[in-house]
């Protein structure tokens, strides 16, 4: 789709002159080009038992078998988008609960701006750390790494960049730094999961080794790459700040501004909050936090953090004294900005849709399995990695990657001579990696489209980082393989 000629206006926040196809463009030919593969590559299955540990079903090494063809045509090609809201399948979850999270999400997040709390804060913050601003983005991508390495923080993401990409414009940076603050800092911590209960202790249990077994060497993958990226966001970062030409979005400034930044009417301007806005900033707060307890220990999902925002969302009103009709009015138009996220999500599972039921996904690992065998130390691991790589483009999902690959993939390591722990330091490196450009990740595309950043304008912004992180990690886990 050609975007040659948009259409502005002055609240068009969605303006881009981009030649670039949206979202929703790149996801849909993804879904035609996988189901293109189900007519090319050869059906096939492994057995799967039970496995009592995991409470999932593993595939058994070695009982791979061709299938009989299901290749996708049309009609599945279209059913795959609205199937991706709630068909189970067995790499991945349903989106509709995520879907939903996001609509009661924007939800709360409308109500809250309706008070001008947020907008307000944001002014008094700014001037009392004036000077100090650059240091937010260590100590935030600190954070959001914490919670990646230990309960692999991903879809609760999307409740922070409605917050924080208002104020990195407002420190002087543009959207691109909001959005790399979250989705680089909780992906790195992925990318060195320590405790990741859904990427590092699944994958170990299927690979039959405790999860500590390599955890030095994942420690020092999470710190030197948090180094790495918080060092790369806060030098572009400084950059834009200087010369705001050097944005990677630099034409969608001003639409930012007005989106993230809305206009106060002249005469109105208040840098002061009211008794009733510190209120309305403490319930805003303390909402996060009870989402990050309830995530963290109490193994809440979507439902009950869905319930959460349209709770919080309810004392807002009421203690704003909205009014009914503000109220509801505030909550549903929030609802609508989200939408177009809401949608993305749908479209981005449809991918892995097409290709369980087109039965390709086993015939893609059996291939890897048979191409490690025999091979020594290096090109073993080296290999693996990037497998790894190129599987989680299929199946973002780490605890679906690690389930389908490791107890076919990780025995393998035996014949190497490599222990089965560097097995699994290199699938997360790399279901971490890919899943921060993936577009088959929900949280990607769902991150930019709340930020309003392009696809190709993130990867501008982040290959040379990637590259960088790509050597980083395949010398960590190459120095490993030969000690």
């Amino acid at each position: 789709m050609s975007n040659d000629q948009l259409d502005k206006t002055p609240d068009d926040e969605q303006a881009l002159e981009s030649r670039f196809p949206t979202a929703y463009t790149i996801l849909f030919l993804l879904i035609v080009v996988i189901a293109a593969l189900t007519w090319i590559i050869p059906a096939g299955q492994y057995e799967r038992i039970l496995d009592p540990a995991l409470d999932r079903e593993i595939a058994v090494a070695g009982s791979y078998a061709e299938a009989e063809r299901n290749p996708q045509g049309f009609v599945d090609v279209m059913l795959a988008p609205i199937a991706g809201f709630y068909d189970p399948d067995s790499y991945a979850a349903n989106a509709i609960d995520v879907a939903l999270f996001v609509l009661f999400l924007g939800g709360f997040l409308g109500v809250v701006n309706a008070t001008g709390a947020v907008d307000t804060g944001i002014r008094t913050a700014m001037t009392r750390m004036k000077g100090r601003e650059v240091w937010m983005i260590p100590i935030l991508m600190a954070l959001f790494a914490l919670g990646g390495t230990t309960y692999g923080m991903a879809e609760e993401t999307l409740a922070f960049y409605a917050i924080l990409i208002p104020v990195m414009i407002a420190a002087g940076y543009d959207a691109v730094t909001g959005v790399a603050v979250i989705l680089i800092g909780a992906g790195i911590g992925v990318l060195g999961s320590t405790i990741n209960p859904f990427a590092t202790v699944i994958a170990s249990d299927a690979a039959g080794i405790p999860f500590t077994n390599g955890i030095v060497l994942r420690l020092v993958i999470l710190i030197g790459g948090l180094a790495i990226c918080s060092a790369f966001v806060m030098r572009y970062a400084k950059a834009v700040r200087a010369d705001p030409s050097r944005s990677v979005v630099a034409h969608q400034a001003a639409a930012h501004k007005r989106l993230f930044l809305q206009d106060t009417p002249k005469g109105e301007v208040d840098d002061v909050l009211s008794g009733t806005q510190k209120v309305v900033l403490v319930v805003f707060a303390l909402t996060f936090a009870v989402m990050i307890w309830g995530v963290a220990s109490q193994g809440w999902w979507m439902a009950r953090m869905g319930a959460l925002f349209l709770g919080a969302a309810i004392v807002t009103g009421l203690i704003a004294r909205m009014g009914e009709k503000r109220l509801t009015g505030s909550f549903v138009d929030g609802a609508r900005d989200l939408l177009g996220v809401a949608l993305v999500i749908g479209l981005a599972r449809g991918i892995v849709v097409i290709m369980e039921q087109g039965m390709i996904a086993d015939t893609i690992l059996h291939s890897a399995e048979q191409t490690l065998g025999g091979l020594g130390e290096l090109a073993f691991i080296n290999l693996m990695f990037w497998i790894e790589a190129g599987m989680s483009f299929l199946v973002p999902s780490s605890s679906g990657l690690a389930v389908l690959s490791m107890p076919i993939l990780a025995p393998l390591a035996d014949f190497a001579n490599v222990g089965r722990d560097l097995v699994v330091t290199a699938y997360q490196s790399a279901n971490g990696l890919v899943n921060l450009i993936n577009p088959t990740f929900a949280v990607v595309i769902g991150g930019l489209a709340i930020g309003r950043v392009s696809y190709d304008r993130w990867l501008v912004f982040i290959w040379p980082l990637l590259v960088i992180l790509i050597i980083f990690v395949t010398v960590a886990i190459s120095i490993a393989a030969i000690l």
